[in-house]
């Protein structure tokens, strides 16, 4: 008869002088069973997650593509021209316009040398009397109208109308090349320091502090639109708006190589000695 080795489990061992009723016993005998039960649903899971767009599709009807058909268009079939209606009264005549007055030549003075000047007809007063003075020499009517009164179209545009261009363009923050007092930073703070009065209001009440004031420099490199975003009263506000609207040219910034208008910042600060 053989012999008969019996390999006792670990959790019977550890049990073994132990209450196997208390539950532990239990929880640590169907522990791998549900290790691998759990393991099984896992896998399970991830797989129908993984592989449930390719379902999706497979069970899905499929679309039939519709396929546009090209027509071409020969000349033959362009629609036909619209009728003509005798009926149709015929378009009204354009008037001709009236006559022009007759006109001389006006010849501003202009100095030349002796040798530049041409002879040219002059008119007499008399001659003037019954025509008026034009760009060019032209007969017409007595009773002709003015050239003057004729509306001739004036490409050439009203200087308010170039102020709205000009306030109408952008006005940038930051640009590749900022703009730039004469001489730089440290010639800025001279200049400020050098032309700021102490008002004498802040002065008698001790008032001190830091002013930041805004201005735009534009493509010409003025000075434009000075504001303070901060102040501390007193006067000093004004003074700090005084100076930088004296300021001399910038060099304008620049962006993608063309000069433009650039916003800037500065603080002021003012200080009892």
């Amino acid at each position: 008869m053989a012999n008969i080795i019996y390999k006792p489990d670990i959790i019977e061992l550890v049990f073994a002088t132990k209450n196997k009723e208390y539950g532990a016993y239990l929880l640590r005998k169907l522990y791998g069973k549900h290790s691998s039960i759990a393991i099984i649903i896992a896998v399970i899971l991830f797989s129908l997650s993984v592989s449930s767009p390719l379902i999706v599709k497979y069970f899905s009807p499929k679309e039939q593509a519709v396929v546009l058909k090209k027509r071409f268009i020969d000349a033959t079939q362009l629609g036909e021209a619209p009728s003509i209606n005798k009926n149709t009264p015929p378009p009204p005549k354009v008037e001709a316009p009236p006559p022009l007055k007759s006109t001389v030549k006006f010849l501003p003075p202009v100095i030349k040398k002796d040798a530049e000047v041409a002879e040219e007809y002059i008119p007499t007063q008399a001659e003037l009397k019954t025509v008026d003075a034009g760009r060019k020499t032209q007969e017409g009517s007595n009773n002709g109208i003015d050239y003057s009164l004729i509306e001739v179209q004036n490409n050439v545009v009203p200087e308010e109308k170039h102020k709205e261009v000009e306030v109408k363009q952008q006005v940038y923050t930051f640009v590749e090349q900022m703009p730039q007092f004469p001489g730089g930073d440290d010639a800025l703070l001279q200049y400020l320091a050098a032309n700021i009065k102490y008002p004498e209001i802040a002065k008698r009440v001790a008032i001190e502090g830091r002013v930041i004031a805004t201005f735009i420099v534009n493509k010409n490199g003025d000075v434009t639109d000075v504001a303070v975003v901060k102040g501390i009263g007193g006067g000093c506000d004004e003074e700090a708006v005084r100076v930088l609207k004296t300021m001399p040219h910038w060099k304008p910034g620049k962006q993608n190589g063309l000069p433009v208008s650039v916003r800037m910042s500065v603080p002021i600060t003012f200080k009892l000695q």
